[in-house]
């Protein structure tokens, strides 16, 4: 099974929303993880923006990115650019970078979830990450 790790700052909204994303559209052959390289808790907003299109991730919580220094990934998704600048090597991993503002509203929100279903459909629909 293929791993994905996305990070961001407070590991609160934009990559949370991946994460779920992730999880949802790639069936059973991906495992997706999120991060904070100071993490805040899980904005309430982002499960909201997600739950009105039927992903429930109120069950996901900020992590600190320390704790998966140690593990193998396929691909490290970066989506803001402070944890661009901060995030560490992932010996392994393909390191890609999607600077996705960082969402203060619902519509705000709204328009991240949206432009992340449009990266992360391209990126399932890349051989590689084919079953």
């Amino acid at each position: 099974m293929k791993k994905i790790l996305i990070i961001c700052t407070g590991n609160s909204a934009r990559s949370q929303i991946a994460e779920g994303l992730i999880r949802t559209r790639s069936g059973d052959h991906i495992e997706a993880f999120s991060a904070g390289t100071e993490p805040k808790g899980m904005n309430s907003l982002a499960v909201e923006a997600m739950k009105e299109i039927g992903i429930e991730i109120s069950n996901q919580y900020s992590k600190d990115l320390k704790q998966f220094k140690n593990q193998r990934f396929d691909l490290v998704i970066t989506v803001c650019d402070n944890a661009k600048e901060s995030c560490p090597h992932f010996p392994g991993a393909k390191t890609i970078h999607w600077s996705i503002p960082d969402p203060t509203d619902l519509e705000s929100f709204r328009k991240v979830r949206a432009q992340l279903i449009v990266r992360i459909e391209e990126l399932l629909k890349e051989p590689s990450w084919q079953r």
